[in-house]
């Protein structure tokens, strides 16, 4: 599907693939959207394809498949978002409302990033490198949310939680991300942008 040819509807981006999670709520009455909160996922930890990170959020996971699925065994979570290894996008939550996926959490002095921010997921490893093609299609999702909502930061799942999570980690290359956005450095955690 061309990007020109994309539209929003109902909060639901036709760029990517739907598949609806259950895990999720309404937002604050009146809050704005504001942060693009970036984490990273694979499961089990470091197996990439399958359909296993669809299952957790939609809550059709086989507790008895893999014995790390053990440690996270009635887990409820989600993400809007999921960008694959090779780039496909897929969505499981209206914008519009609440997911599931930054726990407890505070960017900017402001606590409770759930209520104001999109949660986009990118397969990989914490501390591991992404995919070029990662880079691209969250790029072209930033800028179609951008245009949806007020979106004037980006952070990483370590940035919100700092102690509690480290993804998308070190592997993660925010002046990348930043040279495909061309958005200013004030959107993006202090100091990431260093090493450029």
């Amino acid at each position: 599907m061309s990007l020109q040819a994309t539209h929003w509807q109902d909060g639901w981006w036709s760029a990517a693939r739907r598949v609806d999670s259950p895990n999720h709520g309404p937002r604050p009455e009146g809050t704005e959207v504001s942060l693009a909160l970036i984490h990273s996922i694979s499961l089990p930890p470091g197996r990439y394809g399958g359909d296993a990170i669809e299952r957790l959020f939609t809550n059709t996971l086989d507790w008895d498949a893999h014995p790390y699925f053990q440690q996270i065994r009635g887990l409820e979570v989600s993400s809007h978002f999921v960008v694959r290894r090779d780039g496909e996008l897929l969505q499981f939550v209206p914008t519009a409302r609440r997911a599931w996926h930054a726990g407890r959490s505070a960017w900017r002095g402001r606590e409770n990033c759930n209520d104001y921010s999109i949660g986009i997921e990118l397969e990989g490893l914490e501390g591991e490198r992404f995919e070029p093609s990662q880079y691209e299609r969250l790029a072209e999702l930033l800028h179609a949310l951008a245009r949806q909502h007020p979106l004037r930061d980006v952070a990483g799942h370590e940035h919100v939680a700092p102690g509690r999570k480290l993804d998308p980690g070190a592997g993660f290359e925010w002046g990348r991300l930043q040279s495909l956005t061309d958005w200013p450095d004030q959107y993006f955690p202090k100091g990431v942008l260093a090493s450029r």
